[in-house]
């Protein structure tokens, strides 16, 4: 009646770290990649974007960096070919072109419909990752239409934004990359800060993903956390990946020439409501920054060199409202982070938000599973470095769901 045991929808990281673990648990199953292997790190990434984390980071089952730069910063297409040679290495059985159009529960399991046909299976395991839809604030559809509006999955490079000024929404690890690139192009650019998590790309003679390694910060369980709502709502760490390992932070962008303002709140024509929080957002970054680092420190190995002191970023509180064709910006890059699309999911596994409810990755649905996304069973549950454990914890339930499927399907035969 199945075709298969498993299918893993999405060939990506989480994807294939999955297929390794149920392949060593000899698990029949398929991939359905709706692109190629690693699809969005080849196709909705930036020209110049690297990983945030340092190549040695870059650990899977059964696979990990090799090369000759362990403590660089691979770019999109090193990270591509990176993975694609996991897919191979590993024999995985990826059916590449392959969209999903539904998943339904059927008896017995699964009903996967696609554009190349239908697929059964036992058990489902939705890898689809954790930037899946750029957001755009509702209210962006007040502004004029003369304002060019790019998210960063569709952002390539400077020269496709429109001749003229750019504001750039959005302070985490997407936004002050792109503010510094596009700035660096010769447009003006003015950055609206919101709430944003600073930190060094080098603390006391160490990569900063060295320490929160270190620390354990990075494996800390879900559950241990005393708001994991207020942690998940929290932006991507303000880091970029580059050569010469040097940090970009709100202090490094306004001494090259980037205006910074408030939290845009509203849009009116040509017209961006902001909110005169920058100081208030800056302080609280840095108070962040100093428990961090306070929290490292105690983790320090005895003779680590001494950090030198960083110092905070000050700023005024930013004005109200920016008249964008009077400051002759032309064109806005909305940085505001990712949700995720389950259009095609018709199981009732959805909270009000769309978002799948889960456990650790198990929904509510027997055989239903979720992976790679942010504070799935630890923090750095979406990190290439992180998904992994979560792969290996759910090729186990997996597992044992079949298991407890076959027992009960011979009893009921030998009763019969």
């Amino acid at each position: 009646m199945y075709r298969n045991d498993a299918i893993i929808i999405g060939a990506g990281q989480a994807g294939l770290a999955m297929s390794h673990c149920l392949s060593a648990r000899g698990i029949d199953h398929v991939l359905l990649e709706r692109g190629r292997v690693a699809e969005r790190w080849r196709s909705e990434r930036w020209d110049s974007l690297r990983l945030l984390t340092p190549n040695w980071m870059s650990r899977l089952p059964g696979w990990s960096y090799h090369g000759p730069d362990p403590d660089g910063f691979m770019t999109m297409p090193e990270v591509a070919r990176f993975l694609a040679d996991y897919a191979k290495a590993s024999a995985a059985p990826v059916i590449g072109g392959t969209t999903v159009k539904a998943v339904a529960q059927e008896s017995g399991g699964y009903r996967v419909d696609t554009n190349r046909g239908t697929f059964r299976a036992r058990c489902v395991v939705i890898a689809t990752g954790n930037c899946d839809t750029p957001v755009v604030p509702a209210f962006a559809r007040h502004l004029a239409p003369d304002i060019h509006q790019v998210t960063p999955s569709a952002y390539r490079r400077p020269d496709d934004l429109s001749t003229g000024g750019v504001l750039v929404v959005g302070a985490a690890a997407s936004g002050v990359q792109l503010a510094e690139e596009i700035h660096a192009s010769g447009r003006p650019v003015s950055l609206s800060v919101g709430s944003h998590m600073r930190l060094p790309r080098r603390y006391r003679g160490r990569d900063i993903m060295w320490w929160l390694d270190r620390a354990g910060i990075l494996r800390q369980p879900v559950e241990t956390l005393p708001d994991v709502t207020r942690a998940k709502a929290q932006p991507s760490l303000q880091l970029v990946g580059r050569p010469d390992h040097s940090a970009l932070d709100l202090g490094v962008l306004r001494d090259k020439g980037v205006r910074l303002v408030g939290r845009t709140i509203a849009a009116e024509g040509p017209v961006i409501h902001l909110r005169p929080d920058l100081a208030d957002t800056s302080a609280k970054a840095q108070a962040k920054l100093d428990r961090l680092l306070a929290q490292l420190d105690r983790a320090a190995p005895p003779d680590t060199p001494q950090a030198a002191p960083l110092p905070p970023i000050t700023t005024d509180p930013g004005p109200e409202r920016l008249d964008l064709r009077a400051e002759g910006i032309r064109s806005i890059v909305w940085a505001v982070g990712f949700r995720r699309n389950y259009d095609w999911l018709r199981v009732p596994v959805l909270d009000r938000a769309g978002e799948v409810v889960h456990d650790g990755g198990v929904t509510p649905a027997r055989g239903l599973y979720v992976l790679g996304l942010r504070l799935l069973r630890h923090r750095s549950s979406n990190f290439i470095d992180g998904v992994g454990a979560d792969a290996q914890a759910l090729a186990a339930h997996l597992h044992a769901t079949l298991l407890g499927e076959r027992s009960w399907s011979m009893e009921t035969a030998l009763m019969s």
